[in-house]
């Protein structure tokens, strides 16, 4: 049996449990990635089945449903904030006339389908986000100079990883297939912008190397328990940071709460929020810029 890049196949071996799109074939075996997890695994062709229309459409419709929840988990505690906001920035009485100004978001993706998929989340949030597809063994040599043209207040540097027990232990970085990679990014970001609190990173991707990426200076990371994320988990993360009130501090929970992975997957450092709120709002502003600074009141 032959398969075509692109295909959606899953494994008779893991009692096809996960979705994958075919990246590439050599010979008797191919190179998967996952169509809605952020893995990066191999298998033998003799071990694909391509998917059934009817099992496609199922899975796709619980992992809407999924998506779906999380979204509205994230609109009830972007509501709460919002209401919470209005009262402190208008001292309790009803003056509405105040702006934002929210946080900017470089996404750096080695998957450029799962970046599309994220990026459409960033705008439906009403999120500034500059997306950039990279290769992940690119990504330490790319940050310096994107960082210093879009200077973001939010990082996200993700795309596909894997842990082989066979080429090593767990807490051994040279057993992950791209957690390295995402270290060396980290790393040369926090030699631009030091402070935690200046510049919040998230990095990682399914079964990444946490504590290494912790230690390198990112605020949230993946994996603490070498599970499998959700391609647009680093997208509520990075949501619940811009909306966050610049003077309050986020803790780990309320952070990974929206998530679809949760903090198996998921795990971080208190960070203080990005969200500043000014008055006066000037009337005399076009409609296209009152969407743009309301935000997710725009969606």
């Amino acid at each position: 049996m032959s398969f075509r890049t692109g295909e959606l196949v899953t494994r008779h071996s893991y009692r096809h449990d996960m979705l994958f799109r075919v990246a590439s074939v050599k010979q008797d075996h191919a190179i998967l990635h996952g169509e809605d997890y952020r893995l990066v695994a191999d298998a033998p062709i003799s071990d694909l089945s391509r998917v059934e229309q009817r099992d496609l459409e199922k899975r796709r419709r619980t992992g809407k449903e999924k998506e779906d929840f999380s979204y509205r988990l994230f609109r009830q505690d972007y509501q709460f904030m919002k209401d919470k906001r209005e009262h402190q920035s208008t001292d309790g009485y009803q003056y509405a006339a105040y702006f934002q100004l929210p946080a900017r978001v470089l996404h750096m993706d080695g998957d450029a389908v799962y970046l599309k998929k994220c990026i459409e989340l960033y705008q439906r949030m009403g999120l500034q986000v500059h997306g950039v597809h990279v290769h992940e063994k690119e990504m330490p040599f790319q940050i310096t100079e994107l960082l210093e043209r879009i200077q973001p207040e939010i990082i996200v540097i993700t795309g596909h990883d894997s842990y082989s027990k066979h080429k090593g232990s767990k807490q051994d970085l040279r057993a992950y297939r791209h957690s390295k990679y995402f270290v060396e990014t980290v790393r040369e970001a926090r030699r631009v912008v030091p402070h935690l609190d200046q510049l919040i990173i998230f990095a990682g991707a399914c079964q990444s190397h946490f504590e290494s990426l912790i230690r390198a200076g990112a605020n949230f990371a993946s994996s603490p328990s070498r599970v499998n994320i959700h391609a647009l988990d680093p997208v509520f993360i990075a949501a619940k940071i811009a909306y966050t009130p610049f003077m309050e501090k986020l803790n780990v929970w309320d952070a990974l709460r929206n998530t679809m992975t949760g903090e198996k997957g998921l795990g971080g450092i208190e960070t203080r929020g990005l969200l500043r709120t000014g008055m006066p709002y000037l009337e005399e502003e076009d409609e296209q810029e009152e969407n743009d600074e309301e935000g997710l009141e725009s969606v």
